[in-house]
């Protein structure tokens, strides 16, 4: 069983924000190619201010931005405290030039590395009728 291994980052959020850039690094560059065909990605990013060992040993928590305080275990919420601090973020893809990708809707700060860029397919990424808890409908305002 493999307990360890190890992650290569692509690239970094150069710019947080309504219209954030994403610079893929030269060595990766070429796996850019096509992506523009699509307009929405997955985002898989490392959340770097979240990685210390008290973030990573943290398994319940009280999600934010809940009308309601339910104790919940990482595994079944959003929470950047977990034992792999990996965010995941759907973004619209405004324009792609070189290296470079400029989104809409990423939910990662400056500096954060990129683990991953996936194309958002629709048919394969969709699921109708999800089933999510009561405290999951509504946020605060």
């Amino acid at each position: 069983m493999i307990e360890e291994s190890k992650i290569r980052f692509i690239g970094v959020v150069e710019r947080a924000g309504e219209e954030a850039k994403i610079r893929v690094f030269p060595e990766f560059c070429d796996g850019l190619k096509g992506v523009e065909s699509f307009s929405h990605l997955i985002v898989l990013y490392w959340i770097h201010l979240r990685d210390s060992e008290e973030d990573r040993r943290t398994l319940l928590v009280y999600p934010k931005r809940r009308k309601v305080n339910v104790l919940t275990g990482v595994f079944a919420c959003r929470s950047p405290s977990r034992p792999n601090p990996i965010g995941l973020c759907v973004v619209e893809l405004v324009k792609r030039e070189g290296c470079t990708l400029t989104v809409k809707g990423l939910d990662a700060i400056e500096n954060s590395p990129i683990i991953d860029v996936k194309p958002y397919i629709p048919q394969i990424d969709a699921v109708q009728n999800a089933r999510f808890p009561e405290w999951a409908h509504e946020q605060r305002s």
